[in-house]
């Protein structure tokens, strides 16, 4: 594929999330709650390569890494938070954004909701999928050491975050744990056991797109996603939140690894 076929593809690509996420955006105002989102999100970047493998003619064993990858993680964790949105209601961070735009701007829920949830998850959505987009395009052979390790990477993210949401459902589940913090199992390592999987995931589905020219341009995908999670909307807001609700959680940080998982430090 040319310069110009690939950027009608990613162009047509980012059409179909974005047309996607304005029909999901009609659902929230429905429901009055935009929290699902977060469930549709790794589905979408499922959606966009699915849409992109009958348009391209890349390397099968490639493209079958990269699909088969992503559609693993995306059912698994679009499931996960789906399951959650359906038994703790809505998320109080989209909550606060929403009274937040009300009492600043006067903006109503449904432009608030477009404007500042489905259009953006759209695109970011679209730009984090880059590695699953543009590894498909090119013909080169695959199934080198770098792509193999970056499936690796990819399957090690998988277990890594499955593993962790796991059992923090179960420590919620258990109503002694009520305003405690869980720091057994992988977060005795780590605060954040998903999104130290979630990287892992797509710097690997970008190690297997990397062994193509355009595959390697895909780089912002996962650099974005790691942003994300450690300075932007993961872990400050999350701990912002979590931080108010259990006492003992300033401790905890204190002594455990915000990201990569590291042994905690002794008191």
């Amino acid at each position: 594929m040319g310069i110009t076929d690939i950027i009608l593809l990613l162009g047509l690509n980012l059409a179909l999330i974005v047309a996607v996420m304005v029909g999901l955006w009609g659902v929230s105002l429905r429901l009055k709650d935009v929290s699902f989102v977060d469930a549709v999100w790794p589905l979408g970047m499922l959606m966009l390569a699915l849409a992109t493998w009958p348009r391209t003619d890349g390397d099968e064993t490639r493209r079958f890494l990269l699909l088969w990858l992503v559609g693993i993680w995306a059912i698994r964790l679009g499931v996960h938070l789906f399951r959650r949105w359906r038994v703790y209601g809505a998320d109080g961070r989209y909550v606060s954004l929403v009274e937040r735009q009300e009492e600043k701007k006067g903006w109503s829920f449904a432009k608030t909701a477009l404007l500042f949830v489905f259009l953006p998850q759209a695109v970011l959505a679209w730009l984090t999928s880059l590695p699953v987009q543009l590894g498909q395009v090119a013909p080169d052979p695959g199934g080198g050491w770098i792509g193999w390790a970056g499936a690796g990477l990819a399957v090690v993210g998988i277990a890594f975050e499955s593993i962790g949401d796991a059992q923090l459902s179960a420590f919620r589940k258990d109503p002694a744990n009520k305003g405690k913090v869980l720091d057994t199992g992988l977060w005795r390592y780590t605060r954040h056991p998903n999104y130290f999987g979630d990287a892992c995931v797509w710097w690997g589905l970008y190690a297997i797109a990397a062994e193509t020219t355009p595959g390697l341009w895909s780089i912002a995908g996962p650099i974005f996603l790691t942003f994300t999670l450690t300075r932007w909307s993961g872990i400050g807001i999350t701990e912002k939140a979590v931080s108010k609700s259990r006492p003992g959680y300033a401790d905890y940080v204190a002594r455990t690894s915000a990201f990569i998982p590291w042994p905690p430090k002794k008191a």
